[in-house]
């Protein structure tokens, strides 16, 4: 029997050693106690996400699956949130677990889950307006920032960066998804809610900003001044060139310098961030034009939009001897292309998910094909675990994050059981998912508080709950 860890009585013992002094607590009667912080300690309580928790729980036969969705679906909530009223207007700063920084990219994918509840819990919907507030301060101090601190006199770590580090800048690496996911926010938030009044001057200051940048990063007059350079030894950690990155050939597309997983890029068209902006564009241009009736905006918008999209098309798909027409993953406009995927989101995998690409198409289905297949160089099969990894973590470690997106992407049953049952292989006892694991040795993980990833496996849990409820009556 594989060795895995149960809290029985508030203490550790592995499963199938003696647990009391007769020997007669079987495997299936283990008690699994809560690893939530006590409600006194919790640094945000919502009614709507307290209720759910308790339908979802009673709901679930396997009890080990019943106890990780406790932990990890209010991780966000109980441990990350800290919200309060500035200046009149709600102020929600999301840090990303065992770091103290909020990223734009992690704090949006925390809270997402809860996004369907906020009619149902006033306080909730202040905290995401909170958040939509504070992302436009963040966007506003610095468009090419990924991470940012509350404290603006909180000196970070890295400090000694080479590129312009101003106060309240936790890291400055240029990566198109953390604008894209600050307009999925205010988008979402608007079309649950149909509340305008988050579109105030400083949010338009804000989403212009964000075009401009867009646009400057096209880079088609190398008019782009951003640079990075970080003394390091790792060659993902910085571009070359001097913090330029590798040449491009301007075709319509914009550059990332950096992925979602904070790698620097091999080529700098990424793909899939590329397919987030068009998505995110023409949703830009859906509420100028709609809500805002800012016309002239949102043709600029949509026309980047269809820019984009149209380069997308013409270079980013290729033809794959075993899988038909799919996407790479980087392109560089000169005719280079790297196909992989990364477990970060946006990743190929992940456009279902997002909602930036229909997963019944024979593009999505090909790529995913692909990246499901021992031709994906970060696709990792293991003693415990099969599924994409990331280069930020290695050669051997899976990211639960990945397991996660490939279930949420799939309509087969047997898959996502699959996917399930392998999420609970690998949390290696400690109830939550962590950012990644060996694929051979799960008690070789990295990061034990990720709240991104443990909001979304519960939003995976949620989502089966809606869906395909008769699944969570199985025993795993």
């Amino acid at each position: 029997m594989k060795r895995r860890k149960f809290i029985v009585n508030s203490s550790l013992v592995a499963a199938g050693t003696l647990v009391s002094p007769q020997n007669i607590l079987a495997f299936e009667q283990v008690k699994f106690i809560s690893k939530r912080p006590i409600k006194s300690e919790r640094n945000f309580t919502s009614i709507a996400v307290e209720d759910i928790i308790k339908k979802v729980m009673a709901v679930i036969k396997d009890d080990e699956l019943a106890w990780m969705f406790e932990n990890c679906f209010p991780n966000t909530l109980d441990t990350t949130i800290d919200f309060e009223i500035i200046d009149g207007k709600p102020d929600t700063f999301v840090i990303t677990g065992d770091i103290d920084a909020m990223w734009l990219r992690d704090s949006t994918a925390q809270v997402w889950p809860y996004m369907p509840l906020i009619l149902k819990d006033e306080k909730l919907k202040l905290l995401v307006k909170g958040l939509i507030n504070r992302q436009v301060k963040c966007v506003l101090l610095d468009p090419y920032a990924n991470a940012f601190y509350k404290d603006k006199t909180k000196i970070s770590h890295w400090k000694s960066d080479k590129t312009q580090m101003l106060p309240g800048i936790h890291e400055r690496k240029w990566e198109i998804d953390s604008l894209c996911y600050v307009i999925r926010l205010a988008n979402e938030y608007y079309q649950i809610t149909n509340d305008a009044s988050i579109f105030d001057e400083d949010w338009d200051t804000a989403m212009r900003l964000i075009v401009k940048t867009f646009k400057t990063e096209q880079r088609k007059n190398n008019e782009s001044e951003y640079v990075f350079s970080r003394e390091t030894t790792s060659v993902i950690d910085s571009p070359p060139f001097e913090g330029t990155g590798r040449p491009i050939k301007p075709i319509g597309l914009i550059c990332s310098m950096f992925r979602p997983s904070d790698d620097s890029t091999m080529y700098p068209f990424l793909i899939p961030s590329n397919i987030f902006a068009v998505a995110s564009l023409q949703q830009l241009s859906f509420i100028y034009s709609n809500v805002l009736n800012k016309k002239e905006f949102a043709l600029v918008c949509e026309e980047m939009a269809s820019e984009v999209n149209k380069a997308i098309k013409k270079y980013a798909v290729s033809e794959h001897l075993q899988f038909g027409e799919i996407y790479a993953y980087e392109i560089d406009g000169f005719g280079n292309k790297l196909f992989m995927d990364d477990a970060n989101v946006p990743s190929l995998m992940s456009l279902a998910y997002l909602g930036a690409h229909k997963s019944t198409s024979d593009l999505y289905q090909n790529t995913r094909n692909f990246l499901l297949s021992d031709n994906n160089p970060y696709f990792l099969k293991g003693k415990y675990a099969e599924g994409q990894a990331s280069p930020h973590t290695g050669k051997n470690k899976i990211w639960p994050m990945g397991i996660i997106l490939r279930a949420m992407t799939s309509t087969n049953e047997n898959e996502i059981l699959n996917c399930i049952k392998m999420l609970k292989e690998t949390h290696a006892g400690t109830g939550f998912m962590h950012e990644s694991f060996n694929k051979d040795n799960p008690e070789d993980y990295s990061r034990d508080w990720f709240a991104w990833a443990n909001t979304l496996f519960g939003e995976l849990i949620l989502k089966i709950y809606n869906e395909k409820r008769h699944l969570l009556l199985l025993k795993y």
